[in-house]
Order: structure tokens, then sequence, then C-alpha cells
């Protein structure tokens, strides 16, 4: 499969949004460069390592759902993997640390250290979706990272507000202490972070000298590091991982078609049974009804038993950027680093994940699957191909809310004929399988019907539990959700 430029180019802007503004500005320096939609896809996912740093990482995970101006689909998949190919039988058990986390009057515990730390996927991703789809040189769609790591970034109110709710993290190792913890006084929105061994890396990795983890001279500190502090990646690990060309899992709703994520991750497959029976039933009543709140409620509920969390959760370890370029190439790219492990990989400055000690992704217990399991994941880029007008890409963070967030992001478009900023701004509910978490802005009676037949928690602010969908569309529409500090730009073609 190729994404080469055509010769014919459409009077369309190139159109991009994501969470940060560096990671906008790698991937429309590569659109205004001539690079295509996958180049500013991978551009955006080297920079959101440095300018996201607590919300993506080289060392987390994530999938990428392609459609190239031919009409090619396909999810590269790139999450990661269960560690522990090779490791001694006699080696100790993997030690997974607590860290609370204090959400306003709320606490969650997270598990993090060494032990907690999956395979990472999410460089092996973009250097095998650049090699395959991208049009720049390598080293010109890193450049960007490579500079923000060398000379810092202002990482911004949102991120510095992450940052802060994640210091009891940050705080136990000398490395992420360095980035994220000022002596004797919060992180500041105006905190400038550097990364000078990521910077070196990535200059590496753009020089073609590392090709990836599995390079000798990179697995073996880290491999060294993990089997000195109990944690399970080995060298082996990172020299087996494979990233996974998957055939996108579709879905029709009214007159649109739907291209998500497939299994084994349960994102997608979530979302395509809510459209399925919402559009078996069809909406009971306008947007923001009793009514039609009850219905998507219900729907939720009914796709999502086996999925269900215990109440609110707010972590916020995903970021998604979305792409469409001026020849029609279109890139939906979610990733995560879960809360983050506080563990640098090696020598490379590198923020591990701690995706092996989320409770969500694994609710029977850590470290029980086989090394080299591909771990499942909530995430689902997703790629809306409208039967009359132009395609549109979207998809969110927020772990277990994604899939309530994009489903009601393509209802209120297609059911309610919302345009893309209003059906992303729009009020949102999620059920969480024992309450309706319900944003602020529906109506004081659909309200009381709701709540008539189902516990509601009505929140008095919007938040970013309830996700960030950041979507564009073909025809340079584009909207970056604020409730994850989104941001978009349009590059004329």
């Amino acid at each position: 499969m190729t994404a080469n430029r055509l010769a014919a180019r459409p009077a369309t802007p190139g159109v991009v949004a994501a969470g940060h503004p560096a990671t906008i500005e790698a991937a429309a320096g590569c659109l205004r460069a001539g690079g295509n939609a996958y180049d500013a896809a991978v551009a955006a996912g080297f920079a959101a390592a440095v300018a996201e740093p607590c919300l993506s990482s080289l060392g987390g995970g994530g999938f990428l759902l392609a459609r190239t101006a031919d009409a090619q689909e396909v999810v590269f998949d790139f999450f990661v993997d269960t560690p522990g190919r090779g490791r001694p039988a006699t080696a100790p058990p993997p030690v997974l640390q607590p860290a609370t986390l204090r959400f306003g009057g709320a606490e969650q515990v997270f598990h993090v250290g060494h032990g907690s730390i999956a395979v990472p996927g999410c460089l092996a991703g973009y250097l095998h979706v650049h090699r395959r789809l991208g049009h720049l040189p390598l080293a010109e769609v890193i450049e960007p990272a490579r500079r923000l790591a060398a000379e810092g970034v202002v990482l911004g109110a949102g991120q510095a507000a992450v940052v802060r709710l994640l210091e009891p993290i940050f705080r136990r190792t000398p490395e992420s202490r360095a980035m994220f913890v000022p002596e004797g006084r919060a992180f500041a929105d105006d905190e400038v972070v550097a990364n000078p061994p990521l910077a070196d890396f990535l200059e590496a990795v753009a020089a073609g000298r590392i090709t990836g983890f599995g390079d000798p001279a990179v697995a073996g500190p880290i491999a060294a590091d993990m089997a000195a502090n109990d944690g399970c990646i080995t060298a082996e690990d990172l020299r087996a991982y494979e990233v996974i060309e998957r055939t996108p899992l579709q879905v029709d709703h009214g007159s649109a078609r739907s291209l998500t994520n497939p299994p084994p991750s349960y994102g997608g497959v979530l979302i395509a049974r809510a459209l399925a029976s919402l559009t078996d039933e069809g909406p009971r009543g306008p947007f923001g009804s009793g009514a039609r709140l009850v219905q998507l409620v219900e729907t939720l509920d009914e796709v999502t038993r086996h999925h269900t969390g215990s109440g609110p959760r707010s972590a916020r370890g995903t970021t998604h950027v979305s792409v469409a370029d001026v020849d029609g190439n279109l890139a939906s790219m979610t990733t995560s680093n879960g809360a983050g492990s506080a563990v640098t990989l090696g020598e490379t400055g590198v923020l591990a994940n701690n995706i092996m000690g989320e409770t969500d992704l694994h609710p029977g217990g850590f470290h029980l699957d086989a090394p080299g399991q591909r771990v499942g994941s909530m995430m689902a880029p997703t790629i809306l191909l409208r039967a009359t007008s132009a395609p549109i890409v979207l998809g969110s963070g927020g772990r277990e809310r994604i899939r309530s967030a994009l489903t009601q992001t393509v209802v209120n478009l297609l059911d309610h004929g919302m345009s893309l900023e209003e059906a992303v701004l729009a009020p949102r509910l999620h059920w969480d399988g024992s309450t309706v978490q319900l944003e602020p802005g529906f109506g004081e009676r659909a309200v009381a019907e709701l709540a008539a037949v189902r516990d509601v928690n009505a929140w008095e602010v919007t938040d970013l539990y309830f996700g960030g969908v950041n979507a564009v569309a073909g025809d340079g529409a584009r909207v970056g959700d604020p409730r994850r500090g989104g941001c978009t730009e349009l590059v004329e073609g």
C-alpha cells in the first residue's frame, strides 16, 4: 500500500487537530513542506512525546487508522505487548508500586514502577507507518520533536495540570523529578520542560543509527535495568515486538460508514455495537430530550456491561491527532502512556508506560497473561465516510469514556445533523456501570426524566473526564476539544 502524492490535487486544505500547539505545529510543518497525512501524524506523535509527556510517549502504545487517497484502509496496531519473553522462571515476581492520586475530593490508586511497564510500541509504530506511507525524509519528520526535547517546550495550563496531578508518581525517580518536580514549589503553567537524553536519542533515530528499542545497544541497558529492579521486559521482548496491520472494523449508521479499531481491542467493537443498536431502533427523540438521553444510556449499558468501571475515573493518559491532507489521505491516531511509570527506558530519556499496572485493562489481576500478548485497549481512532459530504477523521482520549464520547459525536453528526464543531462541543453523558455521569448543558426536564430511571451525577462543570474528541473533515472543518486543550490548524494547499 502506498500513499504517494497524486498528480491532480483537489482544491482542499490540509488540516490537523491535536492536543498541544507544538504537536500541531510539527504536523502542520510537514504538510507545508509537501508531506502527506502520515508524515504529519508521525511527526505529531514524536512531538507529543515531548509536549504532551503525561499523555503520550515513545515508550507507550497506540493505533493509527489510515485511509489513503486511493481508498486503501488499514489499522496499524502498535499498542503494547505483555512482557517476559525469555525471562528466567527463577526470576522474582514483578513489583508494582502503589501511588495515590487525588482528583478533587476523590482518590485513586495507580500502580507504577518497573513492574508496571509493558513492551513499548509507539516508536516501532511511527517508524513502520513512515516506511509504509510517508513521503518526507525521516529526519525532517523527527526534527520538530528533537528540537523541542533539546530546547524545551512550555507545556501550558492543561498539560501542567496533569503534571501536578501525577506528581506522586513523578517523585519516585531522579529522572522524572528533574523534569516535573521543581524544588520547593508546584509545577507552573509556564514551566519549560526539556529532555536532552531524548533529544540525543531522537537524533540517532533520525540519522538511522538506531532503528528501534530492539537494537542491541538500546535493548541491553533497558533489559539490565529491568532485571535489576524487578521489571519484566527482556531484550527478547524488545527484539520480538512487531507492528500489526489489521483490517478496520466497519459499521453503517444512517447514510455513513464508520471505520474504527477492530479486535483484539474492544473500544471500536463497543462503538460499533452501540451505533448498530441505535440504527436498529432509531432515535426516540431530538438531541437533549429525556427520551433520547434514556435511549443513549440504555444502549451504552447494553453493549458495555463487561467493560464498566466502578465510578468516575480521571486518568489522563491518552491523546489523539487527526489529519487530512490536500490529496485526500486521512490519518486518525490515538496513543497512550497510561499514567506513566516514572521510569525512563535505559539511557534513551524515553518515559515508560505503566500499562501492566492499569486496573481497567487488567480487571482480573496483573501479569496473568503469557508474555508476547497484545494488550487490549479502549482506544478507537475512527474515520466517518459520509455519502454526500466530506469524510471526517476523529478520535478521543479518555480511556473508558472514549466509547461514549465517540458514539455521541457520531450520533450528533448523523442523527441530529450537527456541524462538526457542534457535535464535539455538545454536552455528553457517560454510563460508568452504576451511575450516569452527566455534563452540564442538558435541560432540567430532560435530566429529571433520566433521573427517574437511572442514578445521575450531574456535574457542575465540564471536564476532561468526558474525553477529548479532536476531529477534522476533508473540506477543512476542524475542532479541537477544549475539554482536553485541543487545538487545530488549517494548511492551505
